[in-house]
C-alpha cells in the first residue's frame, strides 16, 4: 500500500480532509526549522569532557569500551576483547570505506567477512556515524555501508566511533547528520546492549538484540 493510500485511509477514519493552507503552512516551518527541545547540561563539555561521559554511560548501561590511537589498533584490539569473552575470532565487517582500511591481515588469526550479517554470524563491526555524550548512545544511520541486520542479528557488536564524532546531545547529532546528506531511511539510537525486563522484572540482555556492546573510539585521524 502506498503512502498516500495509508495517509488517505487515516483521514477517512478521523474525517478529516486536507490540512487548511495556515496549517499546513505552520507544518512545514516547523518541520524546516528543526526546533530543539530541552537539552541536558551535563553534556555541554569540550571534547574531552565529551568522550569521558560518553565512556561513562556506555559502561553504565552494561557496554565496554576501549580507547585506541588509530585503525592500525582495531584488528589486535579486537582480537584481546573476542579472547577475553571466550568467543571464537569470526567476525563480519560493515563494507564501510573506514572499515575496509582497517590492516587485519596483520592478525590473521582473526576470520574476517565483509558484508551483511547472517544468523550464523555471533559477531559483528559496524562504524557509527556519531556518539551522543549526555547518554551514552551511539548513532547508526542505515545504508549500503551501514546494514542495519549487522547491528541486530549478532549476539556481540564491536562499534567503531571516532572521538572527534561524539557530540553532546542528540540535536548536535542529527544536524551534522543533516548536513552530510539528509536523513536516511533508519537511524537506530544505541544505548548499550540489548535488554529487556518484562518477564518479572527480572533483567535479560540480548532480548531483542545484542547482548555484548564493545565500542572501539578511536582518538587519532587514521
Amino acid at each position: 500500500m502506498s503512502r498516500d493510500a495509508i495517509m488517505g485511509a487515516i483521514q477517512r477514519g478521523l474525517k478529516r480532509g486536507p490540512l487548511p493552507t495556515d496549517q499546513q503552512a505552520m507544518l512545514a516551518a516547523r518541520m524546516a526549522a528543526h526546533h530543539r527541545h530541552l537539552v541536558p547540561a551535563r553534556g555541554q563539555l569540550d571534547l574531552a569532557g565529551r568522550i569521558a561521559l560518553f565512556a561513562q554511560y556506555v559502561e553504565r548501561e552494561f557496554g565496554t569500551v576501549a580507547r585506541l590511537e588509530n585503525l592500525q589498533a582495531v584488528p589486535g584490539a579486537i582480537t584481546n576483547y573476542l579472547a577475553g569473552q571466550n568467543i571464537a575470532p569470526s567476525i563480519v565487517v560493515s563494507p564501510h570505506p573506514e572499515l575496509e582500511k582497517i590492516p587485519f591481515m596483520d592478525k590473521p588469526m582473526l576470520q574476517v567477512r565483509y558484508g551483511v550479517a547472517s544468523a550464523q554470524d555471533a559477531v559483528s563491526l559496524q562504524h557509527a556515524f556519531a556518539g551522543v555524550a549526555e547518554t551514552g548512545t551511539l548513532v547508526l544511520p542505515s545504508g549500503p555501508t551501514r546494514s542495519t541486520r549487522n547491528n541486530l542479528l549478532p549476539d556481540t557488536a564491536i562499534v567503531l566511533v571516532h572521538a572527534a564524532d561524539i557530540y553532546a546531545c542528540y540535536e548536535d547529532a542529527f544536524d551534522r547528520l543533516r548536513q552530510a546528506g539528509g536523513m536516511p531511511r533508519n537511524v537506530m539510537l544505541v544505548t548499550g546492549p540489548s535488554r529487556s525486563a518484562d518477564i518479572e522484572q527480572t533483567l535479560e540482555l540480548g532480548a531483542h538484540g545484542p547482548r555484548r556492546l564493545h565500542v572501539l573510539i578511536i582518538d587519532g585521524p587514521g
